[in-house]
């Protein structure tokens, strides 16, 4: 018997399958999805391949499967192929999303070596009891470790250790002499252990939550893969109906998968999920736990003993037993499509997912994404309204300040008047602030006044960003970092000047105007340490801190009840980004930040700082308005082509050589012309253009962008395409479908 087996590889000519005879002893366990080890190559090297199908016999001579090494499952490796030719990359590419952390044969070992800890614990109980009484040992240390084991049975080795304020010598000769034993012991790190939080019971629905639930709970009765866009104000009472759905899957004995956009969110809604079940049926899946403890949550799931799977974009691959329903919070955030390859998105891993299960699927959020909101109003998903806060609640006032007004009145400070009295007037009532600026560092850009020079990385064309803290200039792209000039390097003046505001000057500026504020900065510079995101998020919400200044990571879907608060430093940041969206962006990024304010019985109040106050997307965000918003923009993306009315797609095209990027970019283009032209293939191809940012890591960028309607014909014509290409030397061609980021 032979199996067909995908190498675990990102280079693109070995995407295909090779075929391998099955030893007489794996010929009755061997499955699709196994990962196994097999010789490849002229020199017989071992490599990891993946099995995907099976053939009764093949016309040339095979090599044998040397052993198996793990398995997935055989929907794992159906998932991974419709994953790879949805977005143009390798099988094995998307088989990795889904293996437990650690990928390689070693790196698993490793990973069950580290579980293994040192325990101590009583040898024989009376025997001890009677030596002590008799004074048999005399050593007042290990008398302290006795009587410290007696009382606490097993214990690690290091806790007896800092405990007894003994040393590894002294447990050393306890064990020596028959006293004690020391053994190894398999531990689970759980990243939910330590915390302790308070039980809660579930609420009382309004009647829009009441009847948004009795509708997916239908479908999950029903085992439907029907979609459903929970579509609430802000404070509406999403997540009650998220944790109420998930109890019903439980007494299903149905796993649920919830993804929330950022790691900032999971701390707390981690507690709340905790709070209501308990943490042993809990998993959580992000980046900032460590490799050990999201290798052990992976098997806790495997193992079906976690029915509960929170987590961030790739939590969606969690190996859940028995699916019972999908939950994706903040269905509009940027974050849930990949930037890297396989550059997936996991709203639409989601939907197979749905349909490969029968399982419903709900999104939420109060500014969804504008082709996930058009789909709702063509019927082509259910649209459920939650129109009120569920505490009774008012949204916020707010108001927005011209800042032209401010710089004719001769303030250049970064607050207006009004923002400053009112941060004044907070702190007065002990009320606590939130400032939001989507700008980290100091200064933007430093700038000659005389000649015009601005410094930029050396590996990017992008200008380098001043962080005062550490006193550099960096690259937020490549991570280049270097010291700030005192001259001009280009005419050797000394008029260096510093622009832009970020906030790490914010932070400044609030501590000389308000010294008697406590004050926490909360942007990616901050929360580089493991927990470091959790712990500011807890000493705000215990009001440790009055004013908290930060970027997108302060205002997705936080709840504090103080906040009474917010402060938009620059609502027109995101308006000049090189992209369609830049309208959509703003208006969800002022929403979800007004929201934060007001979410309890104190009333909210928004101060919004703009140049462009009469901007659409401004004035309607001020309102809280997303209807009048979605009706405007979708009039506009229908007459421009933009989605959802068709597909973008990116060919992207990068390397060392400016000219041979040009060369093979050309190439790529010319083909597509030419079978869109053979094959009469309805779609927009426009000419290639460097990238708008055209060089980043020493690599230069070109690109060539589509406009279609995404279906099989199109991905069969341009992987046909680039399959010439994909062998040329030092290029790297990449695809992206929809991508979030233009530049």
């Amino acid at each position: 018997m032979i199996a067909q087996v995908i190498i675990n590889t990102n280079v693109k000519t070995l995407n295909k399958y090779f075929s391998y005879h099955i030893p007489e002893n794996l010929e009755n366990i061997i499955q699709i999805g196994d990962r196994v080890s097999i010789p490849f190559g002229k020199g017989d090297k071992i490599e990891e391949g993946f099995v995907v199908d099976f053939l009764e016999n093949c016309n040339f001579e095979t090599k044998d499967i040397i052993r198996i090494v793990d398995s997935l499952s055989q929907e794992n490796i159906e998932l991974a192929k419709w994953m790879a030719k949805q977005y143009f990359c390798n099988i094995a590419e998307c088989i990795k999303l889904m293996l437990p952390p650690g990928t390689t044969t070693k790196k698993i070992e490793k990973r069950m070596k580290e579980k293994m800890v040192h325990f101590v614990k009583i040898q024989n109980e009376q025997e001890v009891i009677e030596a002590m009484q008799n004074k048999k040992i005399k050593s007042q240390k290990q008398l302290r470790v006795l009587e410290f084991l007696l009382h606490n049975q097993e214990i690690l080795l290091s806790d007896v250790i800092q405990l007894t304020d003994t040393s590894k010598a002294v447990v050393k000769t306890l064990e020596k002499n028959g006293w004690i034993c020391i053994f190894e012991k398999q531990v689970e790190r759980n990243a939910l252990a330590q915390k302790k939080v308070k039980p809660s019971k579930k609420l009382v629905f309004t009647k829009e939550q009441e009847y948004a639930y009795q509708e997916v709970a239908e479908a999950m009765d029903d085992n439907m893969d029907a979609e459903f866009l929970l579509f609430g104000v802000t404070g509406s009472g999403k997540t009650e109906v998220y944790l109420q759905l998930i109890e019903k899957a439980l007494t299903q004995e149905k796993d649920s998968i919830m993804l929330v956009p950022e790691i900032s969110l999971t701390p707390q809604m981690v507690n709340r999920f905790i709070a209501r079940f308990g943490e042993e049926k809990i998993a959580v899946l992000h980046s900032k736990l460590s490799l050990g403890e999201r290798y052990d949550a992976w098997y806790k799931i495997k193992q079906g003993r976690a029915k509960i799977i929170i987590g961030a974009r790739s939590a969606i691959f969690a190996p859940v037993q028995n699916l019972g329903l999908l939950i994706i919070d903040e269905e509009h955030d940027s974050s849930y499509k990949s930037e890297m390859t396989p550059k997936y998105d996991a709203k639409e891993v989601a939907q197979y997912l749905s349909k490969q299960f029968h399982v419903p699927l709900l999104l939420g959020s109060a500014t969804p994404d504008l082709p996930t909101f058009y789909q709702a109003q063509k019927e082509q998903i259910e649209l459920l309204e939650l129109t009120k806060r569920a505490n009774e609640s008012q949204l916020p006032t707010v108001e927005i300040v011209d800042l032209r007004e401010e710089l004719a009145k001769g303030n250049r400070s970064m607050f207006s008047e009004k923002l400053h009295q009112a941060i004044q007037s907070n702190l007065e009532k002990k009320q606590q602030t939130i400032l939001f600026l989507n700008r980290r560092g100091y200064s933007t850009f430093i700038m000659c006044r005389d000649c015009g020079y601005t410094a930029k990385c050396k590996n990017c064309n992008i200008s380098l960003t001043y962080h005062r803290k550490e006193n550099m200039l960096k690259c937020h792209y490549c991570g280049y970092e270097q010291k700030p000039m005192k001259t001009c390097p280009e005419c050797g003046s000394q008029n260096i000047r510093y622009f832009g505001t970020g906030t790490q000057k914010v932070e400044e500026q609030i501590a000389k105007l308000f010294p008697q504020a406590t004050t926490m900065r909360m942007d990616i510079d901050t929360v580089t340490k493991k927990n470091s995101h959790e712990e500011i998020l807890k000493k705000f919400q215990e009001e440790q801190i009055d004013i908290l200044i930060g970027t997108q990571m302060v205002v997705k879907g936080h709840h504090f009840p103080n906040v009474t608060l917010v402060g938009v430093l620059a609502a027109d940041s995101s308006l000049n980004m090189e992209d369609y969206r830049a309208n959509e962006k703003t208006f969800q990024i002022l929403t979800q930040v007004a929201g934060r304010a007001g979410r309890e019985q104190l009333p909210g109040k928004v101060i919004i700082q703009t140049y462009n106050p009469d901007n659409i997307a401004i004035e309607l965000a001020s309102k809280q308005d997303y209807k009048s918003f979605y009706d405007t923009e979708i009039t506009i993306r229908k007459q421009l082509k933009y989605p959802p009315f068709c597909d973008i797609i990116i060919i992207g095209v990068s390397g060392l050589k400016v000219t041979k990027v040009q060369e093979v970019s050309q190439k790529i283009h010319q083909e597509i012309k030419q079978q869109i032209l053979q094959n009469k293939i309805g779609l927009l191809l426009y000419p290639v253009v460097p990238a708008p940012i055209d060089k980043i890591n020493n690599q230069y960028r070109y690109r060539i962008l589509i406009k279609c309607l995404y279906n099989p014909t199109i991905q069969d014509l341009i992987q046909k395409v680039l399959e010439k290409q994909y062998t040329v030397k030092d290029i790297r061609i990449s695809i992206d479908v929809n991508p979030n980021n233009m530049m």
